[in-house]
Formats: structure tokens, C-alpha cells, sequence
């Protein structure tokens, strides 16, 4: 599913801002794939590709959400916590900002590529401040597919970020990508279980770093 030019819905944020008070986890066949170190991790089979949509739920310590929020915004600084990341930037395209980013993939599989739109909303909810980020995969004619990497032509991710009452955060995340090629399902589930809640630490840990770097 590809977004056409322009921008997310209001409706796509509160749906994202109703995950932190209510986990929208009942109606659907989502399953409880993992919890580590505060974090919860929901898996929901795709039935039209095979692959696993994934919710993810839990509380960041000692790193708090307007941080949380410039950090994951900021994709140079990305480039130098995120082992993954081949090449990241955001470009002009076509009257509106796209993100493209490449991901390193183990030997002998091809790295991966995507491009995409993102939003950041900061908002008011009832007294709440939360921090919504949204993304969804596009296409643009400036940024063809290049030799040797699979472009990623469906991938969606919502995250929404507010206090948890302390000095942390409490975290949703959904996450939905199609990597293509020849990945064996093992290898999809392995990164989701293990590679999410590694990702959410090294941001966490980033955040205490971009403290002591601004």
C-alpha cells in the first residue's frame, strides 16, 4: 500500500495515541510473541503476503519523550548509533520530503532499501502530550531502485510517545514491513523477536549519548 503525495490523517495519529491507553488488541488474532525488559511484542499474521504485522508495547527508562522523539527524528545522528543503517537522508521530491534509507543485511543476503514519507505531530490529548511519528513506504522517480538492493515497497510503522508518569517513557510501536526476495521465515521472526527490543535499547541508549553531545 503506497501513500499518494501528501499527508497522513488526523485519524491515522489518534488511532496511534489510542494504543497507549488501550492496546488494540482484541477482535484479531494477535498473538503475544515476546516480553524482555519491560518490553511486550504482538504479532498478527498478514494473511495476503505471509509475513507478521507486529505491535510492540513497553516503557523506556530514564529517557524522556521529547528526547525520545528528537532522537528518533534525527537521521544523522541515527547514522552514527544504528550498526544497520548503509546510507539514510531525506530529499525534496516532487513538492514534499521523503526519507531514503538503506539497510545492511548479512552476507549473502542483499541489503534492503526504502522510501518513504514521515510525520512528526506533537499533540494534546485530554491534558497528555504525546509525540506521534508516522511513515509509510511511497515511490518517487528521483530515487530509483539501484543494482544489487531490493527495494522495500511495502512497509508502514507508527510510533506514539508519551510520559510514563516518572522520568521515562511509554512506548507504542507498529510495524509492518515486506523485505522481499528470499528471506527464510525464520530468520523474519528471529529479527522481530530479538532485533526490536535491541533497537529500542540502543535508542535508549542513544538518547543519554545525545544529551551529553548537545
Amino acid at each position: 500500500m503506497e501513500l499518494a503525495a501528501g499527508s497522513f490523517s488526523g485519524e491515522q495519529f489518534r488511532e496511534a495515541c489510542a494504543e497507549l491507553q488501550q492496546p488494540a488488541l482484541a477482535g484479531a488474532d494477535w498473538q503475544l510473541l515476546v516480553e524482555t525488559s519491560g518490553i511486550s511484542i504482538y504479532r498478527l499474521l498478514d494473511q495476503k503476503t505471509g509475513l507478521y504485522e507486529y505491535k510492540v508495547f513497553g516503557v523506556l527508562e530514564d529517557c524522556s519523550p521529547t528526547l525520545l522523539a528528537d532522537v528518533y527524528m534525527d537521521l544523522d545522528y541515527r547514522k552514527q548509533w544504528d550498526q544497520y543503517v548503509k546510507e539514510l537522508y531525506e530529499q525534496e521530491c516532487n513538492g514534499q520530503t521523503v526519507v531514503y534509507w538503506e539497510v545492511k543485511y548479512p552476507f549473502p543476503m542483499s541489503n534492503r532499501d526504502y522510501v518513504y514519507l514521515r510525520q512528526r505531530r506533537d499533540l494534546d490529548v485530554e491534558g497528555r502530550k504525546i509525540h506521534v511519528v508516522l511513515a509509510q513506504s511511497t515511490s518517487v522517480p528521483q530515487l530509483v531502485e539501484r543494482s544489487g538492493v531490493i527495494r522495500v515497497k511495502q512497509y508502514k510503522q507508527s510510533l506514539a510517545i508519551e510520559s510514563d508518569g516518572k522520568k521515562g517513557s511509554k512506548v507504542f510501536m507498529y510495524y509492518f514491513d515486506n523485505p522481499g526476495g528470499q528471506i527464510p521465515s525464520w530468520l523474519i521472526n528471529w529479527a522481530a523477536k530479538n532485533g526490536v527490543p535491541n533497537f529500542l535499547k540502543d535508542m535508549a541508549r542513544a538518547c543519554q549519548n545525545y544529551l551529553k553531545k548537545t
